[in-house]
């Protein structure tokens, strides 16, 4: 999954990115609202953490900007302990959620987790399809019992390919939403990651689908 972080602050947006990639996300940070525009128009984002308080055009315009122009991306606001009315105002903007500064880290990141799980109608912390579980809360896969052991670019792209279980993903779907925009990606790379991830939750679970991308299968039906 995909994070973009919008925050003035240089500390608090790289201690962002450090918290959030190591939750195994990739994440992608602005300091501008001018700046955050010209990401949100270039890379499809899972979701958004906006601080409210940016300087010249400030979070919540920036927000209404986003939603007239029909970008559905959740967005959770960074907001002021005493901000109620921005709070207010945010929500109204079409914000999903906010939290109040100072936050602590497991906060954050249940908030971040919980939005995700709400944009792919998932309601748990995990997922199951069959033996395999996907605890996104941990980060961690395991298959009948067992840790699977998935490095964090597999867990990554696995993760994308769950919460969209049975559609097709294209390669490229894959490395928008799993790689920021100072990764190396490449479309080769994507093929040994899937392989990878084949062989440790199983053939059957990813199926190839000519010319098109992978697609992730809830049941075992064959190989792809």
């Amino acid at each position: 999954m995909r994070i973009l972080i919008v925050e003035d602050d240089a500390d608090l947006r790289e201690g962002l990115r450090d918290m959030l990639e190591h939750a195994s996300y990739a994440v992608d940070a602005a300091e501008s609202a001018e700046e955050a525009d010209d990401y949100m128009a270039v890379a499809p984002y899972d979701l958004v953490l906006l601080d409210v308080n940016l300087p010249g055009k400030d979070g919540v315009s920036l927000l209404k900007g986003w939603r007239r122009n029909q970008k559905s991306t959740p967005v959770v606001l960074l907001t002021a302990r005493d901000g109620w009315r921005e709070k207010v105002s945010g929500i109204d903007a079409g914000a999903d959620d906010y939290i109040t500064k100072p936050f602590h880290q497991e906060e954050l990141l249940a908030r971040v987790r919980a939005q995700l799980r709400r944009s792919g109608n998932q309601t748990e912390s995990s997922m199951r399809f069959g033996d395999v579980e996907i605890d996104t809360a941990a980060q961690r896969v395991f298959v009948a019992g067992q840790d699977a052991r998935l490095t964090a670019h597999e867990y990554r792209i696995l993760n994308y390919l769950a919460h969209n279980t049975g559609r097709v993903i294209s390669k490229n779907q894959i490395m928008d939403h799993v790689h920021d925009l100072d990764s190396e990606a490449l479309s080769n790379g994507t093929e040994v990651l899937i392989s990878r991830i084949r062989k440790k939750i199983g053939r059957d679970r990813i199926e190839t689908v000519r010319g098109l991308g992978y697609r992730f299968k809830p049941a075992e039906s064959g190989a792809g």
